[in-house]
């Protein structure tokens, strides 16, 4: 699926996966590493999923309350 979805980008511009992979190698070479910064999504941190925790919690155990706002109002505390 994902060497698929791939290959279709590739066709769109113009070129083949092998072309690209080959592209993808010289740059590597040349940046001396990998041409991208490589990071972990903070959604998966420990901090993060044990906040998620606590609000899920807290919604089950009736300590909070859900939020609903409009567009309008939802606009308003960007301004």
């Amino acid at each position: 699926m994902v060497k698929q979805q791939a290959e279709n980008v590739c066709s769109e511009l113009g070129m083949s996966l092998s072309t690209a992979t080959n592209l993808f190698y010289k740059k590597m070479i040349s940046y001396g590493g990998i041409p991208f910064e490589l990071k972990v999504d903070p959604f998966y941190s420990q901090e993060n999923q044990a906040h998620l925790d606590k609000v899920i919690r807290n919604y089950y155990e009736d300590k909070s309350k859900l939020v609903h706002k409009d567009i309008v109002e939802l606009e308003k505390m960007v301004e």
